[in-house]
């Protein structure tokens, strides 16, 4: 590591669990961000900040009005502009050294597939279920840890799938795919504007930390938090042998 290197991350390599060998670790590191709005954008900065040497970053929206009470990677001045250039351009401004690869496009399996291939950890930042459980599928192909968030209202949820163990649980293990499951999209419902930073933060962390192997994650546990009381619950994940995704399916 350079000069200027050692300086901009510091803070971290005062940390024992990191150090230099950790944050060179992170500047090796490929994240794959789906969505570039209310979680995405936390995720992508606390990653970017942090020295994670490659992110792609994925969304096929445009900038809108809207989306500035929360998505704050995103500036008044880009309105109408593609979301993942947009986003690259706060993330250049804050850390140079870091390769944004930004993909505006609709993604399909076939496409995911290829692009999780190609990273050390998936970050699930979308909001709708079509998309996440398409995430999962190739997550679980290719054993790829998964952090998913979700946020709306004042509820927000984080879980770690880490789909390189045979023991973890997947996302459809929580949420099957029946067919039945209604998007609750901010359009409609809303959302407190700081959760979505809260719940993203919490996605950063739990992906730095699978990238440095420290600490204990998410992995196999639900984390949900209560804007409104500011209350925390944990609740335990099993796998569902009988998933159709990452089980038998019987």
């Amino acid at each position: 590591m350079n000069d200027d290197q050692l300086l901009r991350y510091s803070r971290h390599i005062l940390l024992p669990q990191i150090g230099i060998s950790g944050q060179e670790a992170l500047t090796r590191s490929h994240v794959l961000i789906v969505g570039a709005g209310g979680l995405g954008s936390p995720v992508a900065l606390y990653l970017a900040a942090s020295g994670v040497g490659t992110l792609t970053i994925c969304d096929s929206d445009t900038v809108d009005l809207t989306n500035l009470q929360r998505q704050i990677v995103h500036s008044t001045d880009r309105i109408g502009a593609p979301k993942t250039h947009s986003a690259k351009q706060t993330l250049s401004e804050i850390n140079p050294e870091v390769k944004v690869i930004a993909l505006n496009e609709r993604m399909d399996e076939k496409r995911l597939l290829q692009l999780v291939e190609d990273a050390d950890v998936v970050v699930d930042a979308c909001d709708n279920f079509p998309t996440r459980h398409a995430i999962n599928r190739v997550c679980t192909i290719s054993k790829k840890p998964l952090v998913s968030g979700a946020v709306v209202r004042f509820d927000g949820q984080v879980a770690v799938f880490d789909l390189r163990h045979a023991r973890s649980p997947c996302y459809h293990c929580l949420f099957p795919a029946r067919g039945d499951n209604e998007d609750m999209r901010c359009a409609v419902m809303g959302v407190f504007a700081p959760l979505a930073g809260v719940i993203g933060s919490v996605q950063a962390a739990e992906t730095l930390k699978i990238l440095l192997d420290i600490g204990q994650t998410l992995d196999g546990r639900l984390l949900l938090l209560n804007g409104l009381s500011m209350e925390w619950r944990s609740i335990k994940l099993n796998k569902d042998a009988a998933c159709k995704v990452c089980g038998t399916g019987e």
